[in-house]
């Protein structure tokens, strides 16, 4: 183990803060979970403004990136080859972004849009309907991959361009903050990251575990207990520990691409058997009434409704804004992520892909597995609503894919997609928490470190599974997440000062890569200089 690389600091501080959170937690549970829910309330309703904004200008800012000149600045050397082949950067990007959540939330999130609709309409009318396909579209759509990208681009910049061999959110902030970043200030960006993105594992894993554990429940008839969903967590934290102590390419390309794989399987199997041409027209129909009323979603507050003039839904708050904080928690791991991968690729590509294949993966999901369940729910023959009420949203999704033809097979091949989603999401995560604590970057971080992360990263979340708190924890890592508001300011503002002074010093700028050269020469100077005088002292020291 090479010590000297080791970010002690950045790698205690993380563990430190979670520490400081789940043990009252586990002492405290129902005084904590009233603190962190008052917290979150706080939050949401007096700065929810910021968030909403915060998601629109990010969107803004990325299309302005990707169509001026620092879009074409390519990561890595003119005419290198991306380092992955599209489907393969794709199925890892998406993996690593979105999780096992999207097969919890996909199937069944049109219910609660459905019960509770926004814009004041009448709960299960037409218009309800309508909006209910429409919503989690959105919430998953180009505004949330917007908010995952924009880390990515000082990041990606400052490691294949100026080859800055240092994957951190604070490095990424170093051409506005100097050298404040090399102190305890740097070490704090670093440390809430790695809280909030601990805290967000803690989510997935809330919302994965007893889905998972319904759908063997289904297959075997095995209880569903805390014990059967602490194996299934284990069993989770061994494949996807394999993986990431396996690197880059050998275990998480490899994972995601078993699991984009199986999603297409069990996605073109849902369209084939199920209501083909209903699911096609009322997602086709979906994105129409998303792209007809994007602005309006993305900046609507109820602002009135505090004033007594109009009733009060709650609808922003609870949906829109706590997703654009859940974003803006994972959003420094996704872009490191995606940064880590991109190589090769201009900024563009890397804008644009991000967006469009996120986007595109969330609506065929929402479009084909919640339009199934939503077919089923208007036609009678299975009443999702009633189930959910009942039996819990798990148990419910599971019926759901229940409904299918060869209903046991297709549980099994959606538990399987279950468990490894959430693994391709862990494995990615664990890589790059090892990365963060790291001063230096050679390669692949320390196996070591990956392998202590991937088990770091379930511990927490094990032992708040009996106590009850993941939900509690979540919160905690939102409330806890609200610098990065700031913090993602700072990655634009960092990103446009470095890549533009590039580009304007270059008198003879032809190419949008020629920036690249320079950095490349530069470093072929100066060692080409230190050999000349290490030539000249052994000279003098053999005279």
């Amino acid at each position: 183990m090479n010590k000297r690389i080791m970010d002690w600091p950045t790698f205690f501080g993380a563990l430190a803060l979670l520490l400081l959170v789940t043990v009252p937690l586990i002492l405290f549970p129902e005084a904590g979970k009233e603190l962190v829910g008052q917290a979150n309330d706080f939050m949401t309703d007096k700065f929810g403004f910021l968030y909403m904004a915060m998601g629109l200008a990010v969107f803004a800012f990325l299309v302005f990136v990707a169509f001026s000149k620092n879009g074409h600045v390519k990561l890595g050397e003119e005419g290198e080859k991306a380092e992955f082949n599209t489907f393969s950067w794709a199925a890892m990007l998406f993996a690593a972004g979105i999780g096992s959540s999207i097969l919890y939330w996909g199937v069944i999130e049109w219910v609660y849009y459905y019960q509770g609709p926004p814009f004041g309409i009448a709960p299960e009318s037409k218009e309800a309907i309508q909006w209910s396909t429409a919503y989690g579209i959105f919430h998953w759509g180009p505004i949330a991959w917007a908010i995952y990208t924009l880390p990515a681009l000082p990041i990606s910049y400052f490691f294949y361009v100026r080859r800055k061999p240092v994957l951190k959110v604070s490095e990424a902030v170093r051409p506005v903050l100097g050298k404040w970043v090399d102190g305890p200030v740097g070490n704090i960006i670093d440390v809430l990251f790695m809280f909030g993105l601990m805290g967000g594992a803690g989510t997935t894993l809330a919302l994965g575990t007893p889905m998972i554990a319904q759908g063997v429940n289904y297959l075997t008839g095995i209880p569903v207990t805390l014990g059967m969903q602490a194996v299934i967590m284990l069993v989770a934290t061994a494949i996807f520990a394999v993986s990431s102590y396996s690197g880059l390419r050998n275990g998480i390309k490899v994972l995601s691409d078993i699991n984009i794989w199986l999603v297409i399987f069990i996605l073109a199997f849902i369209l084939a058997v199920g209501p083909t041409r209903f699911i096609l027209e009322t997602t086709f129909n979906a994105v129409g009434v998303l792209l007809d009323n994007f602005f309006k979603m993305a900046t609507w507050m109820e602002p009135f409704g505090n004033l007594g003039q109009f009733e009060e839904t709650g609808f922003p708050e609870a949906w829109t804004v706590f997703y654009w904080a859940w974003w803006l928690v994972y959003a420094p791991f996704v872009g490191l992520f995606v940064a880590r991968i991109s190589r090769g690729r201009t900024i563009r590509e890397m804008i644009f892909g991000t967006i469009v294949y996120g986007s595109l993966g969330s609506i065929l999901f929402f479009g084909i597995m919640g339009n199934f369940g939503l077919y089923l729910q208007l036609t009678g023959q299975f009443d999702a609503i009633s189930f959910l009420e009942a039996n819990g949203a798990p148990a419910t999704i599971i019926e759901i894919i229940a409904q299918l033809p060869f209903a046991p097979f297709m549980v099994f091949v959606f538990t399987v997609l279950a468990i490894i989603f959430l693994a391709t999401t862990f494995d990615s995560s664990s890589y790059i928490l090892a990365s963060v604590v790291q001063k230096e970057i050679e390669g692949e971080p320390e196996r070591w470190n990956r392998l202590f992360w991937a088990f770091a990263l379930c511990l927490m979340p094990l032992v708040l599974l009996f106590l009850g708190g993941l939900g509690t924890l979540q919160t905690a890592s939102i409330v806890g997440g609200f610098p990065l508001i700031f913090i993602m300011f700072l990655l634009a503002w960092s990103f446009m000062k470095a890549s533009s002074a590039d580009i304007r010093s270059e008198d003879d700028y032809e190419s949008p890569t020629i920036h690249i050269k320079r950095w490349k020469k530069e470093g072929k100077r100066r060692a080409a200089s230190q050999v000349f005088k290490d030539d000249q002292k052994n000279q003098k020291d053999q005279k």
